[in-house]
């Protein structure tokens, strides 16, 4: 190596590149030389010792913030705020690996947002061939009884998924999804509120008997989201409750 080096030289010999350099320039982590006669910057061995140190601490993961105040430390010095980089680098890496989860979940589907039992009770509503829009106004039902009262809806999905095992229920649940769209005029609806009327009668429910421990939010859930009712849905109700 000649005893000057043009920043091309400087960045094949140090493994970076004149990019790098300059922004090393900028940041102020390598100082700028004067231009020669010809125009040009000329590096000495010097700076080329600090740009390998400053490639060697970056490719390290050191912070370049950090990297100027590590290049003239001592070795004591340098060895504890390298002690402390790893461990930031250890925290970084556990919250990379809790957000890959995050994201393993989220490949799954609803399971990041709902319980293990609701998220079973979804994927079973799929199978059976309730439509999406169900779905969604079950799982943000679900979304928020969870959050505001945990045990009862843990009580309410546990009595719901009996609920669907039987043949008679499912198949109420599939009717009541498809009269959604139905006009409120709809005849049809007469003789599924008289279905639905019947199976709770003989099959009462046992947590909607018992107080909730919230039931604003109870209210909340099974009412006020979007696509909640419809038109058939008010009229369904009226003719189960008349």
């Amino acid at each position: 190596m000649s005893s000057m080096l043009t920043i091309g030289r400087l960045a094949d010999y140090a493994g970076v590149t004149i990019k790098a350099i300059r922004h090393y320039h900028e940041r102020g982590l390598l100082t700028e030389p004067d231009r020669d006669s010809s125009g040009y910057r000329r590096y000495t061995a010097e700076d080329a010792i600090t740009l390998v140190k400053i490639r060697t601490l970056a490719d390290a993961g050191v912070p370049l913030a950090r990297i100027r105040d590590l290049l003239d430390a001592d070795p004591v010095t340098l060895s504890a705020a390298i002690a402390e980089i790893d461990h930031d680098l250890e925290d970084r890496i556990a919250q990379l690996s809790r957000t890959r989860d995050q994201l393993a979940q989220l490949r799954g589907g609803d399971r990041l947002f709902v319980s293990l039992e609701v998220a079973d009770h979804l994927d079973d509503l799929r199978d059976l061939g309730v439509s999406e829009r169900a779905i969604q106004v079950e799982r943000d039902g679900w979304i928020l009884m969870q959050t505001a009262s945990p045990e009862d809806a843990s009580l309410w999905i546990a009595e719901k998924r009996e609920f669907m095992t039987d043949p008679e229920f499912r198949a109420l649940y599939l009717d009541h999804d498809a009269a959604y769209d139905w006009s409120p005029d709809d005849p049809r609806l007469l003789g599924l509120a008289d279905r639905t009327r019947n199976w709770f009668t003989h099959h009462p429910s046992r947590s909607e008997t018992r107080p909730v421990h919230n039931p604003a939010i109870a209210r909340l859930a099974a009412q006020s989201q979007p696509g909640a009712s419809s038109p058939a849905w008010d009229r369904l109700a009226q003719l189960m409750t008349g």
